[in-house]
């Protein structure tokens, strides 16, 4: 079956202590409702050869690569959200990067924003993407929106495997959606699980 899934990839997006547990300096309240599935998700893609993207946030722990409208979380003799060597940046528990996974780094909400992802991807051989994480009205709509301006052949999003801050939020995330002209999917887990 891995033949089948030689070309596509998951991506798992920001699944950092910051943004899921519940004294991250980023708090995401919707995410820790998403992480038995996105560890399922990584679990499946795995069993079926598809390559796992582990795409993390990690700041300068001076802030100097951050947007300006967060750069005061990084005020003198703070830790801002997500810095280089922080606890705060490591993944959550259950999910671990594994041999044959790769971590991108980011400073953005885009996976492919001021990164190397769509070139590495495209030396791997791959043209469909399946999104997991957080949070789905930034860094998940916005990488989706690059990866179809990048021409990705599709670009599957698993609906309850990402999140918001709220599921309000989460659902206007993703009303935008526009499949017919984007050829963006969105999934629930059992279309991409396959069960």
């Amino acid at each position: 079956m891995a033949g089948k899934w030689n070309h596509t990839a998951l991506l798992v997006i920001d699944m950092q202590k910051d943004f899921i547990h519940e004294d991250g300096l980023m708090l995401v309240n919707g995410g820790r409702a998403i992480v038995h599935n996105v560890i399922k998700a990584v679990q499946v893609a795995r069993e079926r050869g598809i390559l796992v993207v582990w795409v993390v946030r990690e700041h300068d722990p001076l802030g100097r690569d951050v947007e300006h409208f967060r750069r005061h979380l990084y005020a003198a003799g703070k830790v801002g959200p997500t810095a280089k060597g922080s606890v705060g940046a490591e993944l959550v528990d259950g999910l671990v990067i594994k041999e044959g996974d790769y971590k991108l780094v980011k400073t953005r909400f885009s996976a492919f924003f001021a990164t190397h992802l769509h070139s590495f991807l495209q030396g791997a051989g791959i043209n469909k993407l399946v999104i997991t994480g957080v949070q789905t009205p930034n860094c998940i709509r916005q990488t989706v929106f690059d990866a179809v301006a990048l021409d990705y052949r599709s670009v599957s999003v698993i609906v309850d495997a990402t999140a918001a801050a709220t599921p309000e939020v989460h659902v206007a995330g993703i009303a935008f959606k526009q499949p017919a002209i984007l050829n963006i999917n969105w999934k629930m887990p059992y279309q991409f699980l396959g069960v």
